[in-house]
């Protein structure tokens, strides 16, 4: 069977994912969710493999995980697979997760950012506190990750854990994720009340969802498997493009929406359309 062939037989990724209103509703209260069997086991089957190969072939990393600094102990951190395999751009351009993300936000139409596997090593440490939009140089409350295991993961490893609410603050600090935004943080979440919730163990196929602005960590991992994740983030159609106002910003600006300045439309090459009402 020809390459071509292969791919052609992945599956599509297209029928929907019905979401209630009341999913709806506690996303856009809780800045997250967990959805059960977002990609089903023979869906997971046909591309995690992919996805794993390619991560594994692209890992950067030339230190054991005890050598490296709390940036690089989190994670393997591989972005942009989709433009890397027509495979995983079957993934990730998803029109099933893509509607999701739609859903939970409440917007006609999304776009993708970009995307990321995040890979948590036997050994790996946590994933300090902190908002993934510090990151986007993206003028809008209108963001979404999904976060999607690609194998079992065991309630020792866990899910992430999130600050429930946090999303309504917006735009907390400019801490990248680090020792500093761990504490920092963790004292505000405390400061503040807000309720941290984790899902605990996940099947491969699951997907938490969680916004732009939502405080989160992750816990290490102790076992001798990889924890393998996928994530998709999104981003409503017609985000203008912010002023960046920190070095990560400007980076992103020009790795993700190259050719785009401040104050355009979010709509590079690297970020098609991928849903659509």
């Amino acid at each position: 069977m020809s390459l071509n062939e292969q791919i052609n037989n992945l599956p599509a990724l297209e029928t929907s994912y019905i979401l209630t209103s009341e999913e709806i509703a506690g996303y856009q209260d809780n800045g997250h969710i967990l959805l059960r069997q977002v990609a089903t086991q023979d869906e997971i089957e046909g591309y995690g493999p992919v996805i794993a190969n390619l991560v594994k072939e692209l890992n950067y990393h030339d230190k054991p995980v005890a050598e490296r600094d709390t940036y690089g102990k989190a994670f393997i951190q591989i972005s942009n697979l989709w433009q890397k395999s027509e495979a995983v751009r079957r993934f990730v351009l998803a029109k099933r997760f893509a509607k999701i993300a739609a859903d939970l936000m409440g917007v006609e139409a999304v776009r993708i950012y970009h995307d990321q596997a995040l890979f948590k090593e036997p050994g790996g440490g946590h994933t300090p506190w902190h908002q993934d939009q510090i990151y986007w140089p993206l003028d809008t409350d209108k963001t979404i990750t999904m976060w999607m295991p690609l194998v079992p993961i065991s309630e020792q490893v866990g899910s992430m854990t999130f600050a429930s609410g946090s999303h309504k603050v917006g735009y907390i600090n400019k801490m990248v994720i680090s020792d500093e935004s761990h504490r920092t943080l963790s004292q505000y979440i405390d400061g503040k009340g807000f309720e941290k919730i984790t899902y605990g163990a996940m099947a491969s196929g699951d997907a938490t969802f969680h916004a732009g602005w939502t405080l989160h960590s992750a816990p290490g991992n102790p076992t001798n498997s990889m924890r393998e994740v996928m994530t998709i983030i999104y981003m409503a159609d017609g985000t203008p493009i912010a002023d960046p106002d920190s070095n990560a910003r400007r980076s992103d600006l020009e790795s993700w929406l190259p050719g785009q300045k401040p104050g355009e439309i979010a709509s590079s090459p690297l970020n098609p359309l991928v849903y659509s009402s």
